[in-house]
């Protein structure tokens, strides 16, 4: 498949990259500084400015489906950054006829309880909260448009870099936790979620949640 990966040098960007290679896709790697990307079979760095809608339609075109990682954490507006570039992602996707958007989203979005989100909880940290409250803005877009075929893939919790062991659990809106009540999954095990709704896609226009 030829998948446009944005973000692909990110933290997770970089395991769904590994990932989508091991399994012989195709990869357009679209970021701000290619030289990260290590040359690969497959794949081809592109530099690429989510900001520029037309442009980055241009460098979407011909693929099949397009995988979001963008974030804007280094950014000093990360709530405003991030939304103006997932709008950009989304519209240049459209202009493009890319068929599927698949986006990295966050925990934060998840419900604790009925109608509470992770992100309303007592004690969020404050660094992550404009980035959380970016995710669910985005979301609440994706939501409500109809143009766009999408999905959303929500991690737990806690994210980390571990092991590749594909032994998960799947869940919907509501934070998924184990028998200690902790809420984790290692990117690797993401990175398998996500491009498992690649190649098999069970959660069209929905967003949806992995943890152990």
């Amino acid at each position: 498949m030829k998948i446009a990966l944005i973000g692909a040098s990110g933290f997770i960007g970089s395991t769904l990259l590994t990932e989508a290679l091991s399994r012989g896709h195709h990869v357009t790697a679209l970021v701000t500084r290619p030289e990260r990307v290590a040359p690969q079979e497959n794949v081809v760095s592109i530099k690429s400015d989510v900001l520029n809608t037309d442009a980055l339609a241009e460098q979407l075109r011909g693929a099949e489906a397009v995988i979001s990682a963008f974030s804007g954490h280094a950014q000093e507006d990360v709530y405003g950054y991030y939304l103006k570039g997932f709008h950009s992602i989304l519209s240049a996707t459209q202009k493009a006829s890319v068929p599927r958007l698949l986006i990295v989203g966050g925990a934060a979005t998840l419900e604790v309880a009925p109608g509470k989100l992770l992100l309303d909880a007592p004690g969020f940290p404050a660094e992550y909260r404009a980035t959380a409250e970016g995710a669910q803005a985005a979301l609440e877009t994706l939501r409500t448009q109809t143009a766009q075929a999408w999905t959303f893939l929500s991690p737990a919790a806690e994210i980390f870099s571990g092991e590749r062991t594909g032994n998960f659990r799947l869940g919907g809106d509501t934070l998924l936790t184990d028998s200690e009540g902790s809420s984790r999954i290692s990117v690797q095990d993401y990175a398998i979620a996500m491009i498992d709704e690649l190649e098999n896609p069970r959660h069209s226009n929905q967003r949806f949640c992995v943890a152990y």
